[in-house]
């Protein structure tokens, strides 16, 4: 076992040599960076070619997403720090520092819907519309996203024996404050080096989001009712991995003063909003069909 290894022991998976990063010359590059950078391309390539299949115009798109990429990295990195304080007060100037990770999700979202928002009125463009068309660049990031995390050696679950378990030298680990006491108790020593044993919920969060990919692919062309409805579904469908796979991260963000982890509240109040979005649009569009006159 070396000390730069991932292992996957119940698959029978050893990658004897994971590095965090690479040299060219003088200078170094996180794998992490090349990772995001990778779904940032592939989402961007996909936005344009869902925009020109409806129709749309591609330089609006194309505008939309780089200042929502934009922002919703800042936005990331701000919801991040703001619930991980006590990591940063001390030297301000690590906040600036992207390379070894601490970029939050639903802070992307967030600020990226906002963005886009905006972005929208300023065009004069339907902000469900286009949602439904960025919410898949979106996934496609965080698809891919979530690999920055493995080379990165962080978000990461509780002590498990699963087939999927992953096994990680501990000195390699990007935080010592994410191992927990039963993660110490079931400490391998393995040629030589101190190993744990932990839930990839990074694994687990990536395979969940090419599900739901894969599922609204399929359902924008057949099932699509309404504008928004693809977001909705989005925030619903995701939100039901998130809450579960929150609830077994050892590096969860909790709000201030408590134990409630920020993300499965907010994953399970927009799960309730997407249900009530859903039925809503739903019921809407049923009454049309029932009274196309819009006379009861």
């Amino acid at each position: 076992m070396y000390k730069d290894s991932i292992a996957f022991p119940n698959l029978h998976i050893l990658l004897p040599h994971v590095g965090k990063q690479f040299a060219i010359g003088n200078f170094t590059i996180a794998f992490y960076g090349c990772v995001i950078a990778l779904g940032m391309v592939i989402a961007f390539a996909f936005i344009m070619k869902e925009a020109k299949r409806l129709g749309y115009k591609q330089e609006d798109y194309s505008d939309i997403f780089l200042w929502g990429l934009l922002f919703g990295v800042v936005g990331a990195r701000l919801y991040y720090v703001a619930f991980s304080w006590d990591i940063y007060k001390d030297d301000l100037l690590s906040i600036l520092n992207l390379r070894g990770g601490g970029l939050a999700i639903y802070g992307g979202i967030i600020a990226g819907a906002i963005t886009v928002f905006v972005a929208c009125r300023i065009k004069k463009m339907k902000f469900l519309q286009v949602a439904d068309v960025v919410i898949f660049g979106v996934l496609i990031g965080q698809i891919f996203g979530r690999w920055g995390n493995f080379f990165n050696r962080e978000v990461f679950g509780g002590y498990t024996n699963n087939i999927l378990a992953m096994r990680l030298p501990i000195d390699s680990i990007r935080t010592q404050d994410d191992v927990t006491a039963q993660m110490l108790e079931h400490l391998k020593v393995i040629d030589g080096v101190k190993c744990i044993q932990v839930h990839p919920t990074f694994l687990y969060e990536s395979l969940w989001n090419l599900g739901v990919f894969l599922f609204l692919l399929w359902f924008r062309k057949k099932h699509k009712h309404f504008e928004g409805e693809i977001f909705a579904l989005y925030l619903g469908l995701y939100g039901v991995g998130r809450y579960w796979i929150e609830g077994i991260r050892t590096d969860q963000l909790k709000i201030p003063g408590t134990v409630i982890p920020v993300s499965q509240l907010l994953a399970a109040c927009l799960f309730v909003g997407s249900v009530t979005w859903l039925w809503w649009g739903n019921y809407r569009r049923m009454l049309k069909k029932k009274y196309p006159d819009g006379r009861p």
